[in-house]
């Protein structure tokens, strides 16, 4: 009798220690949390701001932050998408994000889309946009992101002229690596490994230094509506889309390679995928780029600012992208051996200058 009182006293005592154990570790989880976000309740309209480690955050009020978020309006509109609309948000003299508001609200069911937007907001590159945070709300969603002041890769090729500048080769292949150096980041690095789903060259922002940043990765699983195998949702652009996905509907790793490789013949063309002069002709960018470069004649398709160029440079990249185009998806090379390659057109010139 008194050993079972004793078995039954030791018993009690590990259960105990158990409880406080994993009572402690929720606490220093959570508080741990607490030094990596800034959370702030807004009773006013029942949303929720919260933003990830920054070294900006110190320097924000979190009220002062909230009421801004609140305040943006048309004015403050950079640009638009199939996900929302994005704002530029400025704090003071010294700090601005871009903001975009998701056309979705949080519900019961959403449970998961807090926890989508921390493991996108754990992703540092230096060739990804930083989330910062987010607001959530009942009708709407607020992303906020680092602001690229220099836009998106489409407004600066195909944009108002305002907004266009003339890119020479060497800020054209920068770009194409640095795109390629952040897509592979996100199929091989990342774990669990991302599929973009919508690569285009208006996801590729770029920064004070026209370094390429790769934009929106996530949000097409975040805005798809349901999870069942069989979706009426599109994954990402026209113009942009592998010729796999008409048949089967699933994003695949292959398919931001193919798209990837659109981006190129942009980067090599100056034109648009969804052109006005390939629609009247009953084509599009791919097929007319594949039909010259199999005659071996890029120099008609190359963008006219480009004509004083190194050949051998420029016909590589169409010979990469033409890769990352093959209608079979097992034949295309994977991001990282894309990355490789193109790293490869300096380092074959360097060689060869020798």
């Amino acid at each position: 009798m008194g050993n079972t009182r004793i078995l039954a006293f030791y018993i009690t005592v590990c259960i105990v220690a158990f409880v406080i154990s994993k009572i402690t570790i929720a606490v220093l989880v959570y508080r741990r949390w607490q030094r990596k976000h800034m959370v702030v309740q807004d009773g006013l309209s029942g949303g929720k701001l919260v933003m990830f480690r920054s070294p900006k955050k110190k320097t924000l009020q979190s009220d002062t932050f909230l009421k801004k978020t609140m305040k943006l309006s048309n004015k403050d509109i950079i640009g638009a998408g199939g996900y929302g609309t994005v704002y530029k948000m400025t704090v003071n003299d010294s700090i601005s994000f871009a903001v975009k508001r998701l056309n979705r609200g949080t519900s019961d069911r959403d449970r998961g889309f807090e926890r989508e937007l921390e493991a996108m907001g754990d992703i540092k590159h230096r060739n990804i946009v930083t989330l910062h945070g987010y607001y959530t709300a009942p009708h709407y969603n607020l992303l906020i992101y680092e602001l690229m002041p220099n836009g998106s890769l489409d407004a600066v090729l195909h944009g108002r002229s305002v907004d266009k500048k003339a890119l020479d080769w060497p800020s054209r292949y920068k770009i194409a690596v640095g795109a390629a150096r952040g897509i592979s980041y996100l199929h091989h690095d990342c774990i669990p490994h991302i599929i973009h789903r919508d690569i285009k060259s208006s996801n590729i922002l770029l920064d004070k230094n026209m370094e390429a940043r790769v934009s929106d990765f996530g949000l097409a699983t975040l805005m798809e509506p349901d999870k069942t195998h069989v979706s009426t949702f599109v994954a990402g652009t026209f113009g942009y889309l592998a010729p796999e996905y008409f048949d089967t509907g699933r994003a695949t790793a292959k398919g931001d390679v193919y798209s990837f490789g659109v981006v190129l013949l942009e980067l090599l063309t100056g034109k648009k995928p969804t052109d006005e002069a390939f629609i009247e002709e009953g084509t599009k960018l791919v097929t007319w780029v594949k039909a010259v470069v199999q005659e071996k004649r890029e120099e008609y398709v190359l963008d006219s600012s480009l004509q004083c160029c190194p050949v051998e440079e420029i016909n590589h990249m169409f010979s990469i992208a033409l890769m990352c185009l093959e209608p079979e998806a097992s034949k295309r090379p994977t991001m990282a051996e894309v990355l490789k390659m193109l790293e490869q057109i300096k380092t074959e010139e360097v060689l060869s200058n020798s």
